[in-house]
């Protein structure tokens, strides 16, 4: 069986649906897969075969209870610019491509997709495609990949779901259905009305309306779910509430990656995390993080434009404690070498020089997850995590943060610096409560990720599944 969520626009509400009846369908003892043919996202993850996917279809993978895999999402796009990003397809980097580029290779890059998508639906008994952005980008129809064009090539039943908290859902639904070819509407079974704050029989009369307008039933008004807490796909939620604790500030990089790294600080009942804006001074901070980037010789100019290396600084002096992970490790260190232009016009950058590092770019990833301990002076706590970068970087100077069977990261002689290239390093309580305790926080509340994400799938889950009729939907799914 087979199903694709597509949205009225972006933020609809695509990807939660997907990990909602994923997890809602794995509870009644289906295999189920998650699968998005063309994601846009600087979150990525790492598959235990090496290979790189966007986060959420890693999320999703969780709700399902199964391994993330590169199936999972063929064609991953990392913007490295306004109109150019890195193109990954079956979880290795292919290039960097501008927008006409991309629009050329796409017909090709179909029949990966397809290939990917039928290989998980001969290995489970379900898969939930999942759209990106809306079908009726009209600029968008020729060569699409991401969303009808891959529903055709797939013969694959679709859902599309809307918005309701931004207002104007019935013009959403009627309208993106309307912008469809007569063979696209005939693959579209169904319609759900998402984020809904009221009481649903105050839409009846407006659901008939819709049928009737188009003879697709509405399968079910989800209701808004009241502090949902599951990783974005790439907005950043500025702050949190827990304003005048222990301030950790999140200096926000023009092409910031992973910036899912820190969900687990913005949960933290004795933490204020704060999103440094772009172009504005740094706010007062107890501790620091340079997080990763996608362009990251790039990126270590406008922190300098920004005058963000001298507020470093003044941070340090004031005893302050500074983090880098993954580009912030390769920002800290004392030179960034791109000799082969992978991010860009070859050449090198000057790090800030808080730590002994030497980066050399190249365009092979290492992709890998791993786990371990880390060690700061008489602390220690295990941790798990994933990397992802491109390139290679001399740490063989300093005390090591990490080990994995290997030596990772780094710590500075006068132990107010650490950096590693691990994402993922909070996401373990005991080593989050480590590393806050290293930077000055008493930290006696322990947060667990993985078992609060648990949790959060299953309020989404159990949502879905009292708005839904998974019978009637599961009857649509034999038939498409």
């Amino acid at each position: 069986m087979k199903l694709m969520i597509q949205g009225t626009a972006s933020d609809a509400g695509k990807s939660v649906a997907v990990a909602a009846l994923g997890r809602a369908f794995a509870r009644k003892g289906l295999r189920v897969a998650p699968f998005k043919p063309q994601n846009m996202a600087l979150n990525s993850a790492v598959t235990k075969d090496g290979g790189e996917i966007g986060r959420s279809q890693a999320l999703q993978a969780m709700a399902c209870g199964v391994e993330p895999l590169v199936d999972m999402n063929p064609v991953l796009l990392k913007p490295n610019s306004d109109v150019g990003a890195q193109v990954i397809v079956q979880g290795k980097a292919i290039g960097n491509y501008q927008a006409q580029e991309y629009q050329a290779l796409k017909p090709k890059l179909l029949k990966q997709v397809v290939e990917s998508f039928e290989s998980l639906c001969d290995s489970h008994q379900l898969v939930l495609a999942e759209g990106a952005g809306s079908p009726a980008e009209i600029n968008l129809r020729e060569g699409d990949i991401a969303n009808m064009g891959f529903a055709l090539a797939a013969n694959c039943p679709v859902v599309i779901i809307a918005d309701i908290d931004k207002g104007g859902v019935f013009a959403q639904l009627l309208g993106t259905y309307q912008l469809l070819s007569t063979e696209e509407q005939a693959l579209v079974k169904g319609f759900i009305i998402n984020r809904f704050r009221g009481d649903p029989s105050l839409l009846e009369s407006g659901l008939d309306w819709l049928t009737e307008q188009t003879g697709v039933p509405v399968l079910g008004v989800v209701p808004y779910v009241q502090g949902l807490q599951v990783s974005a796909e790439d907005a950043i939620e500025q702050t949190n509430a827990n304003q005048g604790l222990f301030r950790v500030v999140v200096a926000t990089l023009p092409r910031i990656s992973n910036h899912t790294d820190f969900d687990p600080l913005r949960r933290h009942p004795q933490v204020e995390l704060v999103f440094a804006a772009p172009e504005q001074p740094l706010p007062p901070a107890d501790l620091i993080i340079i997080p990763g980037s996608k362009s990251v010789r790039a990126d270590l100019a406008s922190l300098r434009k920004w005058g963000w290396d001298a507020q470093i600084a003044k941070h340090l002096r004031y005893g302050g404690k500074l983090m880098g992970i993954c580009g912030g490790l390769q920002i800290l260190g004392n030179s960034i070498d791109d000799p082969q232009g992978v991010e860009g016009q070859p050449g090198s950058s000057k790090g800030l020089g808080y730590l002994s590092i030497r980066t050399k770019l190249q365009a092979d990833k290492a992709l890998e997850q791993v786990s371990g301990h880390l060690t700061i002076g008489e602390r220690r706590a295990e941790f798990e995590g994933y990397e992802i970068h491109a390139g290679s970087s001399d740490i063989s100077e300093h005390q090591p943060f990490l080990t994995n069977g290997k030596n990772e990261g780094a710590v500075s002689a006068d132990n107010q610096v650490i950096a590693t290239y691990v994402h993922g390093i909070f996401d373990k309580a005991e080593a989050c409560q480590t590393l806050l305790n290293w930077a000055g926080l008493d930290a006696q509340r322990q947060l667990d990720q993985q078992a609060h994400l648990q949790t959060e799938l299953d309020r989404l889950a159990d949502a879905f599944e009292e708005a839904i009729d998974l019978e009637a939907l599961q009857q649509i799914l034999k038939a498409g």
